[in-house]
Order: C-alpha cells, then structure tokens, then sequence
C-alpha cells in the first residue's frame, strides 16, 4: 500500500473566462496590475508558487467572464513570455495558446529614460523587441534599452 499523501489543490472551474497558466510565480501580481484586474467586477482567482514541472514553480490567474485583447496579450508577454491563455465557453475550452512577444511594442509601456521625448511630449513609446526572452526593449526615439526589471506599463 502506498502511503505518500496526494494534495490537490481544486478551484471551482469558470462557466466563461481565460486561464492565464505558466506564468512566473514571482510576474502573477504584476500581471494582474498591468491588466487592472483589482479593479475587475468578477470572480479573479490566482495561486502562486505551484510546482510545475517544466519550471520549477508557477502561477496561474482565473478571471471569470473577460476574454483579453491582442494589446492585454502583448503587456502578458512582456513579463510571462512563455504564459498560455485559456479561453473557457460554457465549461469547456475553446481555445489554447501560448502568448508571443511581439517584434514592436507601441503604446502601453513606457520609456524609462525621463529625458525621452515620450516623456514629455504628447508621443506614444515605440520599442523595437531586441530580446524576447529576457524582455530588453530599444527606444524608436532615444534608443535607451527598458528591460522588465524598469518597464512600467501605461
């Protein structure tokens, strides 16, 4: 008989929403700042620091009846970059992909160099991605490299 004690750990399943999976333990608040969730009206569950396999430990986030924008995806993969989004209808999922980093981010995140003209200037940040996996952004107009460790999102 084998005596190991099995744990789960079980949370009700959502009738219509997204899983956000894999995402770093220590990048979980970050990501429900960047997609205000906080301020979300409906059910948000999240868990950090569960084992995981493939690395080590992990977060996962449910948010009960939101489906993210293309724009909500890009500032996930910015701090998860190798996060999956779940989509649930009716119980059962719709739909399964790991995020991407784009090659240009434009818009949500910020210069980190207080003498950037989007800084002062009524100009939307333009980055070019020049490493995806460890997030190192190029300024279009400063050329200053932001990396996660100094992005701060709009």
């Amino acid at each position: 008989m084998d005596k190991k004690k099995v744990r789960e750990l079980k949370v009700s399943a959502i009738e219509n929403g997204t899983v956000i999976d894999h995402i770093p333990s220590g990048a979980v608040f970050q990501v429900i700042r960047i997609l205000k969730l906080e301020a979300f009206d409906n059910m948000v569950l999240f868990a950090t620091n569960l084992e995981s396999k493939k690395y080590g430990t992990k977060g996962i986030i449910k948010v009960s009846n939101k489906f993210f924008a293309a724009e909500d995806l890009n500032k996930i993969a910015l701090v998860a970059p190798h996060a999956s989004i779940i989509e649930i209808r009716d119980y059962q999922v719709q739909s399964k992909k790991i995020v991407e980093t784009p090659d240009s981010i434009r818009g949500i995140v910020k210069c980190f160099n207080p003498n950037c003209v989007t800084n002062h200037e009524q100009v939307y940040a333009v980055f070019t991605v020049v490493d995806k996996e460890d997030t190192r952004l190029k300024c279009h107009y400063c050329e200053k490299i932001t990396t996660r460790e100094t992005m701060e999102f709009r």
